[in-house]
């Protein structure tokens, strides 16, 4: 629970977070090559008699030629003992599934087959292991990407998404050098399939597509979700008109029958519906829908539908109104969300007749990633904080039994205590010293409140005024949450706190966490309120103490990348900025990204008809006067937010002779994903901010 300390000045000091104290003395420095010491625990996975929980283990390799991240599939027993690692090889096995009888995980690895001829080729396929080891079993061998395995409920199959391969034609094209291709045709689709686990007469497991045409279960970003029916006749799914980023707005939910493939719609309106989930009694099903029209800054909140059709009912709103649907309680009376409010993500609960929904969670326990098991009585999920590396935790479910229905005599039973318990030990990390965090609050000079994260230096002391950087998310409905600041990322938190700055993690208007008012102000405002936000908050840490109003940095990706861009446009009161995959003029980035759809929404029109909005709501068109230090960082194959426009930053800055470097990242998307390329950016960073913000070089990147 946060407890108000002290009031002045328009700034609301919150209690630290529990965890976040400062480090005592004597504990090892942090260094970037303890950031890659961080394992990324992800997929909790609770077994369907709550014995065993399967999680993912990701380990960053970047020794000689390899620079990736290994993920392999690791069990523990439910009170955490035990720990076995189940998958293991050069390739990576993620996406764990339990079967019925909690005997085998069926999982997804690129690994190669005892009869694959060369292991290079190997896709992504389906393969299964017992729970007690041994060797894994190949199910599948297509050339298209398989993934999100799901057994069927009497687990004689499996069920599982499966992009289109590229035919034998195209792969004689490409090698002929007749490569040519229409810009948006021919992208692979994302099909629904299935795989008996018994083979046939012949020896082979013949795989059945489901779903045909146009529809794809997902996008080039992703796949999208399936939920088998209770009796496993059916499958409900999301889908959308292509596989095109920019298509996600027109998803719909249909319900396909396994053994004819009959297909028919079960929520198709101008609304993107998404997310499907079977009640345990498979008369209805769950899923989220958007408000009409579409907007990309996202309300929406949960509906249910009778199985057989009919008219969509909603659920009460959420906090936020941007529900994440977990799945239904095994009583069928409520379905369970997570949503983040505020800095925390929380679960709760909604109940089928409409009525409020509760908190399922307490307020400050963070559950990232949950999972309910098949008995839907159990939550997997992975958790941290501010000095906590992130582990996989299992709970029960504290959702009470319905009450019973009119007439009857048993009463509703109460909800268990929230008692999670942790299941993983992945993280081996040397005891380091942390900046201590704490949660912060001020008022922008409208009157909006906003909240934002304040982590001090090592070792500060109450009253000093130290150097302080800003770090803007991105989104801009991303939202910084109480997440460990030690692991490897472009902007390192521990870093800068190593170097001697404080960091203000910023959740200005936009952000998600704060409810659908808040997230939609600053539509046709980019660069307006939020620009403001950023400078009242600065305003608040000097007022506090802690900024020094002459030591000042500010950086951030993709939208915090137009942030920073557009910052140092509008002020000299920076001394140093980075701009990571910035979009930096709204006319050519929609030109040229995979979401044209995206500004026009923010800013209610295209560019030709609001020509004077969009022009002064770019960097590009008030770049003119800009003198602050200015690193840019981008990923070369970003499709997302296209690498031209950071050297249309760089060269505009360039040629007014402003100091500045641009590193590109080959083979890059949007996201950094080679640790080595990531560790650079991250040297680079902490390197540029305490060179140009400190005046001292240390051991800047080449």
């Amino acid at each position: 629970m946060r407890i108000p300390a002290v009031v002045a000045s328009g700034l609301l000091v919150l209690s630290f977070i529990p965890g976040g104290g400062a480090r005592a003395s004597g504990l090892e420095k942090w260094t970037p090559d303890i950031a890659f010491k961080v394992k990324r625990v992800t997929s909790v996975r609770p077994s369907p008699d709550g014995r065993r929980v399967a999680f993912v283990v990701a380990t960053a390799l970047m020794e000689g030629e390899k620079s990736e991240w290994l993920s392999q599939i690791w069990v523990a027993d439910a009170d955490g003992t035990h720990p076995l690692q189940l998958t293991r090889g050069e390739k990576s096995s993620t996406s764990p599934a339990w079967s019925p009888d909690g005997q085998w995980i069926a999982f997804v690895s690129s690994r190669a087959g005892k009869d694959a001829k060369d292991a290079k080729e190997a896709r992504p396929n389906l393969w299964r292991i017992r729970v007690d080891g041994g060797e894994a079993e190949p199910l599948t061998d297509e050339k298209g990407a398989a993934a999100a395995p799901r057994y069927a409920p009497d687990g004689t199959r499996i069920a599982f998404l499966l992009t289109d391969a590229r035919t034998d034609e195209e792969e004689k094209a490409d090698r002929e050098k007749r490569d040519a291709f229409v810009v948006g045709e021919d992208v692979k689709r994302i099909r629904l399939a299935v795989v008996p686990l018994e083979k046939d007469a012949s020896g082979k497991r013949a795989v059945r597509r489901l779903t045909t045409g146009n529809a794809s279960i997902g996008n080039v970003e992703g796949p999208g979700h399936f939920d088998w029916s209770p009796d496993g006749r059916s499958i409900v799914f999301d889908h959308q008109p292509s596989a095109l980023v920019d298509d996600w707005t027109k998803s719909d939910v249909s319900v396909v029958d396994v053994e004819s493939g009959t297909v028919r719609a079960l929520a198709a309106t101008a609304a993107a519906e998404t997310n499907p989930w079977f009640s345990p009694d498979g008369r209805w099903v769950a899923f989220e829908a958007t408000e009409t029209p579409v907007a990309w800054a996202g309300a929406s909140r949960v509906f249910v539908v009778a199985t057989a059709g009919g008219p969509p009912r909603p659920l009460a709103l959420t906090f936020d109104e941007q529900p994440d649907l977990v799945g239904w309680t095994a009583d069928g009376a409520r379905v369970i969300v997570g949503e983040t409010r505020g800095t925390v993500a929380r679960l709760a609960a909604l109940p089928m007749d409409g009525g409020p929904g509760a908190d399922v969670t307490p307020a400050d326990a963070t559950v990232d990633g949950p999972s309910l098991d098949v008995t839907r009585r159990r939550v997997g999920f992975t958790s941290q904080a501010p000095d906590r590396a992130p582990e996989a935790f299992v709970a029960r479910l504290p959702v009470a039994t319905a009450p019973a229905a009119k007439g009857r005599r048993r009463a509703s039973s109460a909800a268990p205590a929230w008692t999670p318990v942790q299941v993983s030990h992945a993280q081996d990390l040397p005891e380091v010293a942390l900046g201590r965090t704490e949660v912060v609050s001020w008022t922008a000079p409208d009157g909006k409140p906003i909240e934002g994260l304040l982590t001090y230096p090592i070792g500060y002391a109450a009253g000093t005024r130290v150097p302080m950087v800003v770090m803007v998310h991105g989104g801009p409905t991303g939202v910084f949450v109480r997440s460990y600041t030690g692991g490897p990322t472009p902007y390192s938190v521990a870093g800068f706190a190593t170097r001697g700055f404080a960091v203000l993690r910023c959740n200005v208007r936009g952000s998600g966490g704060y409810g659908r008012a808040f997230r939609f102000a600053n539509y046709k405002d980019w660069g307006g309120g939020d620009y403001k936000d950023i400078l009242a908050g600065v305003d608040a840490m000097v007022a506090k103490g802690v900024a020094d109003p002459d030591r000042l940095g500010i950086m951030g990706w993709s939208y915090g990348g137009y942030m920073t861009s557009w910052v140092i446009t509008q002020t000299h009161r920076f001394k140093a900025a980075s701009v990571g995959a910035g979009v930096t003029n709204l006319m050519s980035f929609t030109g040229t990204a995979d979401i044209p759809s995206f500004i026009p929404d923010y800013f209610g029109g295209e560019y030709w008809d609001a020509f004077d909005l969009w022009r002064t709501h770019s960097a590009m068109f008030n770049v003119k006067g800009v003198t602050t230090p200015t690193l840019i960082q981008h990923g070369e194959a970003d499709r997302r937010v296209p690498i031209s426009q950071g050297y249309e930053l760089y060269n505009a800055l360039r040629r007014q002779g402003v100091t500045t470097k641009m590193v590109v990242y080959p083979r890059q998307p949007h996201g950094i994903q080679e640790p080595k390329l990531m560790k650079d950016a991250m040297t680079r960073n902490l390197d540029w901010f305490e060179q140009y913000v400190l005046g001292r070089t240390s051991s800047a990147a080449n």
